[in-house]
């Protein structure tokens, strides 16, 4: 099954997705229907019809998830890229939800910098509460996957050797267009990710890169604080950043970037600087 979150009239609905078809959902996004508990197999496809998906004013796929967990250097080649040492533990870190836009929506630059940078990122969206999970319980809270674009200012992650203040700027951080859930796309895939920046390969690898798989991190993540339903987890970014490159690339505004990823979508995002008119 494929999820959505629509905005439609000033507020946002959960949908499914049905080919280039929605059908609208009483939920208020993903976030609200994984809370509810119903069984994502029992959804029905008919109801009422939502907007075309391709033309669809997309709202980020979980508005305000109550968790967003980030993994740090969890693919070889972009560890190897920048130089740094394979670490032993899984590398966490946090974002805002104000640091959330949908999946079509525009990326605000921020003033201060000139260094923000591209990071296709896999993520992980938790379907049920786990704590303290082993392999099996970790694998079951998994409701499904979508894409993000982990958008990273690089000077700003460097100031310091903890890099939160890097990685959560207002409206850098594309988060959809879909939930595919674990029965149609399985739970731990093999997934073709990249990223184009105005239409240029800068980024192609695949999952299998990762340094820690999707069910290992949600085992780990959850020995330090409880999931809940609607949580996300981006998995970490491959090689071919622009902080990685010789000599040093960084997005600009009107520059288009897209981050993809085999079997579930797109985020594409024009780059606008913060404060200016887009």
């Amino acid at each position: 099954m494929r999820l959505t979150t629509l905005r439609i009239d000033g507020s946002t609905r959960a949908a499914i997705v049905d080919g280039d078809s929605t059908v609208l959902l009483d939920h208020a996004d993903v976030g609200d229907l994984l809370r509810s508990g119903v069984d994502l197999g029992a959804l029905a496809s008919t109801g009422e019809r939502g907007p075309d998906f391709a033309g669809a004013d997309l709202a980020p796929l979980i508005v305000t998830p109550g968790k967003i967990v980030c993994v740090g250097q969890n693919y070889r080649g972009h560890i190897a890229e920048l130089g740094n040492t394979v670490p032993d533990h899984p590398t966490l870190f946090a974002k805002y939800t104000t640091a959330l836009v949908g999946a079509r929506d525009d990326i605000r630059l921020p003033t201060v910098s000139e260094q923000a940078d591209w990071e296709a990122e896999l993520t992980i969206v938790i379907g049920t509460a786990v704590s303290n999970a082993d392999a099996a319980t970790a694998r079951a809270a998994i409701a499904g996957y979508t894409v993000s674009n982990d958008v990273s200012v690089r000077d700003w992650q460097r100031r310091t050797s903890q890099f939160l203040q890097g990685k959560t700027f207002d409206a850098t951080t594309p988060l959809g267009p879909v939930l595919v859930t674990v029965d149609e796309i399985g739970t731990e895939p093999d997934l073709r990710i990249e990223t184009r920046v105005d239409g240029v390969v800068k980024q192609s690898s695949s999952t299998s890169d990762m340094l820690f798989g999707v069910v290992e991190i949600v085992e780990y993540v959850s020995q330090c604080m409880s999931l809940a339903p609607g949580d996300v987890i981006l998995t970490g970014t491959p090689a071919g950043v622009g902080a990685g490159r010789d000599p040093q690339e960084f997005l600009a505004p009107g520059m288009v970037v897209e981050c993809s990823i085999e079997r579930i979508g797109s985020t594409r995002n024009t780059c606008v600087r913060a404060g200016s008119a887009a």
